[in-house]
């Protein structure tokens, strides 16, 4: 197991195929699929089968981005973040992503680990630009957007096979750039 990235709390590693519990028993919980699926649960089989072995190629792809287990430092999995280049993004630009347990919600995991990436992004990873989105009534995930130094950036619209509960806002993206974090006199670190 290869640890990515290490913070006060969290340890972020590289998933390996025994974690199909671990994502599977995460993707299961109706409230962490609320902005994502409107609840309905990913089968086992696709995580095993799609989503994780996704995870995995990544790290021979793209290195230094992918798809990281998240687990506070007793090892405990808390779920994951995701800091990698979509295949429309110009280079030097990032996406940010995080899906953590419930048990993990609001004790600032997710902001740490988030500031943690934009850091390595901007200091070892020769990123420009940073962004991140999420449906314009996931509050919680803008607060933690905004605790990491991101700001929106504009408001879109989606067309998504299946309409979720407060889609019809649309969705909201959030970026930061190198030069805006440098000179940030509050930088997130």
């Amino acid at each position: 197991m290869t640890t990515f990235l290490e913070t006060d709390r969290l340890v972020l590693r590289r998933f390996t195929e025994s974690d199909v519990d671990n994502l599977t028993a995460l993707d299961s919980d109706p409230d962490v699929m609320r902005y994502l699926t409107g609840g309905t649960p990913t089968p086992r089989a696709e995580v095993e089968n799609d989503y994780l072995p996704a995870f995995l190629a990544y790290y021979e792809k793209c290195t230094g981005f992918g798809f990281w287990a998240a687990e506070d430092k007793t090892g405990t999995f808390l779920g994951w973040f995701h800091f990698r280049p979509q295949p429309h993004d110009p280079p030097g630009q990032v996406e940010l992503g995080y899906r953590l347990k419930k048990s993990a919600w609001g004790r600032g995991y997710a902001t740490e680990g988030s500031k943690a990436l934009v850091h390595k992004g901007f200091t070892d990873l020769d990123v420009d630009r940073v962004y991140a989105e999420t449906m314009v009534v996931n509050n919680s995930s803008r607060r933690v957007m905004e605790k990491t130094g991101l700001k929106q950036i504009r408001i879109f619209h989606q067309n998504w096979p299946h309409q979720i509960d407060g889609s019809q806002h649309g969705e909201v993206e959030y970026a930061i750039t190198k030069t805006e974090w440098q000179t940030n006199p509050k930088k997130p670190t």
